[in-house]
């Protein structure tokens, strides 16, 4: 030790000296720390029910609007993961659990945003009085139930897909369950993850505007964001506005792929399934700061060692006791029996919505609203099978490519993101121009923010494909239709059937938004349960509100059974095969 003016001097140890990418991250992480405690204290100042916020037109305040947003969405993403990790989780792993949590998740994925905030914001503004942090916890719940079910699905089918050999390896290591979930499962659903959460943000950018329009007692309250930024804007058919807007849509999206996105991806490749090839690691500027600061490194070191502890803990608590398995004879009436009981708790819950829709609005009104319904789903069966016919090949080509993939990446998401209001002035206008259908050139805005669910399930799935099946697929000469039909479309099948499941979820949720185009004063018209929902909404009819979500589920689920569900199994199967 030397000493310099009567003052010992300490060697620092090499791993707490401050790095140049210390430099750089300090500020960040300051400024962050910084805009998340100012737009806190905004989304928690005093309000009053009859109170009205002005929303201004004026570009210098979307710097403010959207950070108000994009801490909507962030908090809404964290809620979604926690939601979907242990969702996801106990419908995979327990039979009995995946027959009621999966159709619970089926009408869940249906139920419009209308829907949810109409049932819930009263109950968000009764736990904050007088704030107006209980409208921002319903427009914060608004914008998870648009990322959840994507995520969640997911995981489950990530979850059920793990190869067995690796369970086994688990087993043999002898690792707990606990153990098992995070170091097998979670690594193992991560790239694919990784892609949903991306397309799950996208989605809930596509439903901002409906997310951050808050009605309590016929009294619409716009909170500050972008969403009501752009609904000003078509209010009054400011076409400035609505560039603007999108501008700072645009630059958001750049920055939350470099700084969240782009990096998890990144990292998440250490996850895949296969040993990697050098074209395709490539650190991102971002995630190569965080693993070389120093201040990163210490706070990754302080969450390795809870993890540990934590590992340990559950490591030595008692594991229950295998019980015996019980005879396929037994099992099977344990089975039914279960079976059973959900069917008739469907039945008590059907003649409950029955009497009451009897003592509302009359069976006439249900039989009108089922035939709104057809028609709408019609127009998703017709929109989801073209989506399929242009992404699934376009899905394939990028996923081979990582490079593009990556490149693209940032391309899709900007796409995904675009609300369909923003298309409202030329859907409109060239609507009234060509004096086109509208119950025909309405519907492609359903589609426009679900498609890309295909896409990214499909490029994710794509990139998941063992390079090994690549190079054997190669070696025997299998090319054309052949490749197609033996390696691609199989390989593919279950994280598309992912993607369609949600897509196909999305674009009935956006028939509300879909089925009713304004613009200024001109307002167009398709028929369908999602323009009815729509008018039920506006005109404050709670049980028409009522009738027209319950049908619209129904539909959703129908659909989910007789299709998506069967071609889920017909995925596990082949996984299992395999």
């Amino acid at each position: 030790m030397q000493q310099r003016w009567g003052l010992p001097i300490v060697a620092w140890p090499s791993r707490l000296r401050p790095s140049f990418w210390d430099g750089i991250a300090l500020p960040l992480v300051i400024g962050l720390i910084m805009l998340i405690a100012w737009a806190s204290q905004q989304m928690s100042v005093p309000f009053q029910p009859g109170q009205s916020l002005e929303i201004s037109l004026d570009p210098m305040e979307l710097p403010a609007y959207a950070l108000r947003t994009v801490l909507r969405m962030v908090a809404a993403l964290g809620a979604s993961l926690v939601f979907s990790l242990g969702y996801a989780a106990i419908a995979a792993k327990s039979k009995r659990a995946e027959k009621l949590l999966i159709p619970i998740l089926d009408i869940l994925q249906s139920v419009p945003i209308l829907g949810f905030l109409s049932i819930t914001v009263t109950g968000f503004i009764a736990l904050f009085p007088g704030s107006l942090l209980g409208y921002e916890c319903a427009a914060i719940f608004a914008i998870f139930t648009s990322q959840a079910w994507n995520m969640t699905f997911s995981l489950y089918q990530s979850f059920i897909a793990v190869p067995h050999d690796l369970r086994e390896a688990s087993r043999m290591l002898h690792l707990s369950p606990w153990q098992s979930f995070w170091r097998l499962e979670v690594p193992f659903a991560l790239p694919q993850l990784t892609w949903n959460m991306m397309m799950s943000v996208s989605g809930g950018w596509f439903f901002v505007v409906a997310s951050e329009a808050i009605s309590v007692n016929n009294n619409q309250v716009l909170l500050p964001g972008i969403g009501s930024y752009i609904s000003v804007a078509i209010d009054h058919r400011d076409l400035w506005a609505v560039g603007y807007a999108i501008i700072a849509m645009l630059v958001l999206i750049l920055i939350y792929d470099q700084l969240l996105f782009r990096p998890l991806l990144a990292w998440g490749q250490r996850f895949k399934f296969e040993e990697l090839g050098e074209e395709e690691i490539e650190t991102p500027w971002f995630l190569m700061m965080i693993q070389r600061a120093r201040f990163f490194h210490l706070m990754g070191l302080g969450v390795e060692a809870s993890a540990r502890w934590v590992s340990r803990a559950s490591s030595r608590l008692p594991r229950p006791t295998r019980r015996p398995q019980a005879a396929p004879r037994h099992r099977a009436l344990a089975d039914g029996i279960w079976s059973g009981f959900l069917v008739l708790l469907a039945l008590g819950a059907l003649v409950e919505i029955a009497d009451f829709v009897r003592a509302e609005v009359g069976w006439s009104e249900v039989l009108h609203v089922v035939l709104l319904g057809l028609l709408t789903l019609v127009r998703v069966v017709v929109l989801i099978a073209l989506a399929a016919l242009v992404w699934v090949p376009i899905g394939i080509w990028i996923g081979l490519r990582p490079r593009v993939a990556r490149r693209v990446q940032p391309i899709i998401q900007f796409l995904a993101a675009f609300p369909a209001n923003l298309f409202f002035p030329v859907v409109v206008s060239a609507i009234v121009v060509y004096h086109l259908n509208p119950e025909i050139w309405l519907s492609p805005l359903m589609i426009l923010g679900t498609q890309w669910y295909i896409l990214f399930n499909v490029i994710a799935g794509t990139m998941a494909l063992p390079t090994d099946y690549q190079l054997v697929a190669g070696n025997l000469g299998v090319r054309n239709i052949l490749w197609w039909r033996r390696l691609a479309l199989p390989g593919i099948f279950p994280a598309f059937v992912t993607g369609a499941v949600t897509a196909s979820g999305g674009s009935w949720n956006a028939a509300i938004v879909a089925e009713v185009a304004k613009w200024g004063d001109t307002t167009l018209q398709a028929t369908g349960i999602g323009s009815y929902i729509a008018a039920m909404t506006e005109a404050g009819d709670f049980p028409r509100i009522a009738l027209g979500v319950t049908v619209l589920a129904l539909y959703v689920l129908l659909v989910n059974r007789l299709l998506w569900r069967r071609l889920y199994n017909l995925a596990e199967e082949r996984l299992r095969l395999d």
